[in-house]
């Protein structure tokens, strides 16, 4: 083989292997790392997306990956505004919002101990006795609304006065346990409440009379032109008479006339139209006894 040939040859050669040199390079570049940089444990986490409990928008849930030192972070509680089944007979739950306008406060349903409205004032109203004393107070709303029921019976030519309104427990306790020593636990408990079930501590509630003070929070009460007036117009201005006649086995308590409570006019008006107690409008079980 002549010399040309020969350089020809090899230059060929070396040529080749120049390009298998440079093939192998490219393909190891397609080969995706088998490993990612590494990180901090205590800062990788990975998102999930679960549904919201109220069937809402999905709530994202971060979770920390294995080996994460993260803290875990309490999941924060909501109470329930009562107990999810209602109480058996003769069983007393205590109330979970005792400040609600529409508190059911009954045989079954106690305000806590120490309770005490934040809101009390006195109501512009007459009362059958003239000192400023706790008896004479109820809540701003209940006032307000009060004055307003005061004035439309005068109007209607109907004279009211308060007979009580707002009463501590302790003042309750001290009521309850003389109506005890007169009668007997089993008769008081038919017209006067165990301490803490009484509506008089809501400050919403108030026993009302004639402007004489005649059959004041008594039986006799019925009947009159002042109660015939307020079971007639007390809806208008947010009252229901709690204890309806013929309702003792719902309420638990013989019919009181002069006994009103404010709920509101949208309460109390629907009550009143249907002929409801609150038990009633709550579909809850009869107090009974």
């Amino acid at each position: 083989m002549t010399t040309p040939m020969k350089v020809k040859m090899a230059g060929s050669i070396v040529l080749l292997m120049a390009l298998f040199i440079v093939a192998g390079c490219g393909s190891k570049g397609d080969v995706a790392p088998t490993s990612s940089p590494s990180a901090s444990p205590s800062s990788v986490a990975t998102a999930t997306v679960s549904p919201s409990p109220s069937g809402g928008s999905p709530t994202p849930v971060t979770t920390p990956s294995a080996g994460s030192t993260q803290k875990p972070t309490a999941s924060p509680t909501v109470s329930p505004v009562t107990s999810s089944a209602p109480p058996k007979s003769g069983e007393v739950q205590v109330v979970a919002k005792p400040e609600s306008v529409t508190v059911l406060v009954n045989k079954q349903n106690s305000l806590p101990s120490s309770y005490e409205p934040a809101d009390l004032v006195y109501p512009n109203i007459p009362f059958t006795f003239a000192e400023k004393i706790e008896k004479r107070k109820m809540r701003q709303v209940a006032a307000t609304a009060i004055e307003k029921l005061f004035a439309g019976a005068e109007k209607d030519g109907i004279h009211l006065a308060g007979v009580s309104a707002y009463r501590s427990y302790a003042t309750q306790k001290s009521v309850f346990q003389s109506y005890v020593k007169k009668d007997g636990e089993e008769k008081a408990k038919t017209y006067s409440a165990v301490p803490g079930t009484s509506e008089h501590e809501t400050g919403l509630a108030i026993d009302v009379t004639g402007s004489n003070g005649k059959c004041a929070a008594e039986d006799c009460f019925g009947g009159t032109k002042e109660a015939v007036w307020l079971e007639k117009h007390a809806a208008d201005y947010g009252f229901i008479i709690r204890y309806p006649q013929g309702k003792a086995a719902i309420t638990g308590y013989q019919y009181e006339p002069w006994h009103i409570r404010y709920v509101g006019t949208d309460v109390s008006k629907e009550i009143q139209a249907k002929s409801l107690t609150m038990e009633e409008f709550y579909h809850t079980v009869p107090v009974s006894k």
